[in-house]
């Protein structure tokens, strides 16, 4: 949401609905928007419950997800962004809802992924757009065996990108100029 120059972040729903997060102006990543964030999770409500679940959000950016994550029940989010400043405005918000079910981590997604041992339930990446690996991430996140069984993986991407003959693709959702590829294991 955008008034005049400041960008808040908002928590759309569960224990920290309604939390706002003014982002910096100087912010390269901006937060999923609040249309596109509660039409995604409305459709993941469908795949499954997020209560308890273990999530990864890689590219966090301004952690606005790794924030919507916590706030609906996930016992664990493990939250990567390479960029400084975004690293410690994710670390800030975290302070101020004064939980330690997120760990921050400040680092490359890629070398995050090759050396992770871990399985999720949920794994979001929202990596830049012209990221030129972009369309490799799918097959970075199963060849490693990062999901759980049932486990689900949502990749945001510019509209230029067709995942549909990938083979764990599950669908394909667009809201505006913000598209959303869901896998599964």
């Amino acid at each position: 949401m955008r008034r005049g120059s400041i960008i808040k972040m908002r928590i759309i729903t569960g224990k920290y609905k309604g939390r706002h997060f003014e982002v910096p102006r100087s912010f390269k990543a901006r937060p999923t928007t609040d249309f596109a964030k509660e039409n995604i999770f409305n459709v993941l409500n469908g795949y499954l419950d997020f209560e308890d679940a273990v999530a990864l959000d890689l590219f966090s950016g301004t952690g606005s997800i790794s924030l919507e994550l916590l706030s609906r029940g996930c016992s664990q989010v493990i939250s990567v962004e390479a960029d400084r400043d975004h690293h410690a405005f994710i670390k800030q918000c975290l302070k101020k809802l004064d939980t330690d079910q997120c760990i921050a981590i400040r680092g490359d997604v890629f070398r995050f992924v090759k050396s992770c041992r871990q399985q999720f339930d949920f794994i979001f990446a929202d990596p830049p757009y012209a990221l030129k690996e972009l369309a490799d991430i799918p097959d970075m996140i199963f060849e490693k065996n990062m999901l759980k069984d049932d486990g689900v993986f949502v990749l945001e991407h510019g509209k230029n990108y067709d995942f549909s003959q990938h083979p764990h693709f599950a669908e394909h959702r667009s809201y505006g100029s913000v598209n959303f590829s869901l896998f599964r294991k």
